[in-house]
């Protein structure tokens, strides 16, 4: 009965981190996507807690593994098959300017400042504002800037 238990704690722990990486949001610059980010650390945590924890058994540490290594696998196959699992645990790309103007709700909500997007628009040889047509916050958490076409 306690292989059921465990199970059910990594289950569930997986799953909570999932949801608590999405709710957190994104933020800009290269990282991990957030399934990779909870799979290294909380596989690498489940892995010291059999060792070390009150549980101190390999079987327990086994289960849990198995069981996230499962719940990735799910949560990966819903992803790809459901348009709408990928929107809902991926999220979609955001405006954050578009033609000249802020779109200042998103980026207040998506916690990036106008200072951030125009030190990524000089990473790619953009001097000022008026060199940028539009600025989108990638589901990756990555900004990519469009440069705006001289007519």
């Amino acid at each position: 009965m306690e292989a059921v238990g465990t199970v059910l704690r990594a289950a569930f722990g997986y799953c909570f981190l999932v949801l608590i990486v999405r709710v957190a949001g994104r933020r800009p610059g290269k990282q991990m996507t957030p399934f990779e980010f909870v799979l290294v650390f909380y596989l690498g945590g489940l892995t010291l807690t059999g060792m070390v924890g009150s549980e101190v058994s390999l079987t327990n540490a086994v289960c849990q593994i198995v069981t996230v290594a499962a719940c990735h696998y799910a949560i990966a196959w819903a992803r790809q098959r459901s348009p709408r699992a990928r929107k809902l645990l991926d999220g979609t790309p955001l405006l954050l300017l578009e033609k000249g103007h802020w779109r200042s709700r998103t980026m207040s909500k998506m916690r990036v400042q106008d200072d951030d997007v125009m030190a990524m628009a000089r990473d790619q040889g953009l001097r000022g504002l008026e060199e940028i047509d539009t600025a989108v916050l990638e589901r990756n958490g990555e900004v990519s800037i469009i440069q705006r076409r001289e007519e």
